[in-house]
């Protein structure tokens, strides 16, 4: 005789607990390490159309005022900033300086992202006397702005073909220094940590969804020589994070968008892309990388229909 033994959740308990089916983790979530940090705020979804002549653009301007965009318009914001260390497109500015720059741009993110929306930042950590860790500094921005952290993607850049050799003391204990092979990708919601799916469709596969749901990616940098720019990520970042947290259709903005890979990505996986970029030349670049993307992929298109 067969016995249906009906199954039972688990919860939050001294030792953890290794089920996770019905898990009731709110001893955990209402503890005193939660407070002082973001909270959910559930509240109706709003959902505003960017204007049409807006879509698939690349503006010349600053992104502290994105005046193009309305509130609650844009599905996700997918970017690395300018690193302010001397490249030919930054600005000297002090820590403090460069900070309150990014958190005017992370606060126009947050007021165009729809509820739920999230904002992925590609950070590299600088220096090494002293260390300075960006990344911990965005977090804490982010956070004043009341956004939610989701979680950080370690993005290791060891199979690119030429890691560091500034190790310092060579053999030695005197002073040995950290070769960086990581950047990280920081990730947050605007509001809430659902999104309203408004029947639309994924297009992720299941094969991706496993990988790219993982806290570690592994793939190359882009070189910079081959793009054109001092300091591209490959377009496998930004595809990721569009097929991880998109819809098909959807709009991917990227405030920094240099060398447009971001948009190049956007393309790629049927979404729409808005970017913002002070320097000419780069918007120039973009915009040609685009077209050259777009004709490589009408003619393989071309191809694909006379081979049948």
């Amino acid at each position: 005789m067969r016995l249906n033994r009906r199954r039972t959740g688990t919860k939050t308990s001294t030792f953890g607990s290794p089920g996770r089916i019905g898990h009731d983790s709110t001893p955990f979530y209402t503890s005193r390490l939660y407070e002082g940090l973001p909270k959910e705020e559930v509240f109706k979804y709003v959902e505003n159309p960017v204007p049409f002549r807006f879509l698939d653009r690349i503006f010349c301007k600053t992104s502290e005022a994105m005046q193009e965009l309305p509130d609650n318009s844009i599905h996700l914001m997918v970017t690395s900033p300018p690193y302010n260390v001397g490249k030919e497109y930054d600005e000297d500015l002090t820590l403090e300086e460069y900070r309150a720059f990014l958190k005017r741009v992370w606060s126009e993110v947050k007021r165009v992202l729809v509820p739920g929306g999230r904002a992925c930042i590609n950070i590299a950590n600088l220096g090494r006397k002293p260390y300075i860790p960006l990344h911990a500094f965005i977090v804490e921005d982010m956070q004043e702005l009341e956004f939610l952290m989701r979680g950080e993607i370690i993005w290791n850049k060891a199979s690119s073909g030429s890691p560091s050799t500034a190790w310092g003391s060579w053999l030695s204990a005197k002073n040995p220094t950290l070769r960086d092979i990581h950047e990280y990708i920081l990730v947050f919601s605007k509001g809430m940590f659902g999104r309203a799916s408004l029947r639309r469709k994924s297009t992720i596969s299941k094969e991706e969804f496993l990988e790219f749901t993982k806290s570690v990616w592994t793939f190359a940098a882009e070189p910079a020589n081959k793009v054109g720019h001092p300091a591209p990520f490959p377009v496998e970042l930004p595809y990721r994070l569009i097929q991880l947290y998109t819809f098909e259709g959807e709009v991917v903005l990227d405030p920094f968008m240099g060398s447009g890979q971001s948009a190049i990505a956007a393309l790629k996986t049927g979404r729409h892309y808005i970017g913002y970029d002070i320097n000419v030349d780069y918007v120039k670049l973009a915009e040609r990388r685009i077209r050259e993307f777009l004709h490589e992929g009408s003619q393989q298109n071309l191809f694909a229909t006379v081979k049948k």
